[in-house]
């Protein structure tokens, strides 16, 4: 009788570990089907995982990247939301969501959780830039400027925060400063940066 309690004790832990494996191998699966595109697929994937796993931060935030890409912003914003609420320092999830207020002209949201990420022990340049373009939106010129120049500062080949610095300062008649900016996001091969030189500093 030991012997058979043994025996299906060693199955069902046998059980266990497929079992495990498999939902495992279904957000592994999410991440290959975003990278390729196919975020439909992705959502299933990382649904299923989610359905053993409801708190995988990783999980829940890929899902809503997937949904984020589609479209589907407000399934975006809950997932983003529930991953911050268990993993309340997350300043990829924080800017993901100030990233996704910013798709939907909500700036005093980006603005909220860009200033959640700032106030984030060790936050990225991106942190600060995200800052500097819902200020730059809402017109508080001069703050968005000092929160480019920090996330310039933070990193030196940052050609979105040169370009947007740039076009600030030409909105407030500083040409030569802005049309200096602008020609470093080119030089960082960022596009939209040669067509504004074309347009603005001729």
């Amino acid at each position: 009788m030991k012997r058979i309690w043994s025996t299906h004790w060693l199955v069902l832990g046998i059980l266990l570990v497929f079992s495990a494996c498999s939902s495992d191998s279904q957000s592994e699966k999410g991440d290959v089907l975003f990278k390729r595109g196919d975020y439909e697929a992705a959502i299933v994937a990382y649904s299923s995982f989610l359905e053993t796993k409801p708190k995988n931060v990783k999980a829940l935030y890929n899902r809503g990247r997937a949904y984020e890409e589609l479209g589907s912003f407000e399934q975006a914003e809950k997932d983003f939301l529930d991953a911050l609420n268990l993993d309340k320092r997350n300043t990829q999830v924080m800017l993901s969501l100030s990233n996704l207020y910013q798709k939907q002209k909500n700036h005093t949201n980006a603005l909220l959780y860009a200033d959640y990420a700032v106030e984030t022990p060790g936050a990225p340049a991106m942190a600060y830039f995200m800052k500097g373009r819902a200020l730059h939106q809402l017109g508080n010129t001069d703050e968005a400027y000092k929160d480019y120049s920090t996330a310039i500062k933070m990193d030196k080949d940052f050609a979105e925060a040169f370009f947007y610095r740039g076009m600030l300062k030409l909105a407030t008649d500083k040409k030569k400063a802005g049309c200096d900016d602008l020609a470093l996001a080119a030089k960082l091969n960022f596009p939209e940066a040669t067509t504004a030189i074309e347009k603005f500093c001729k």
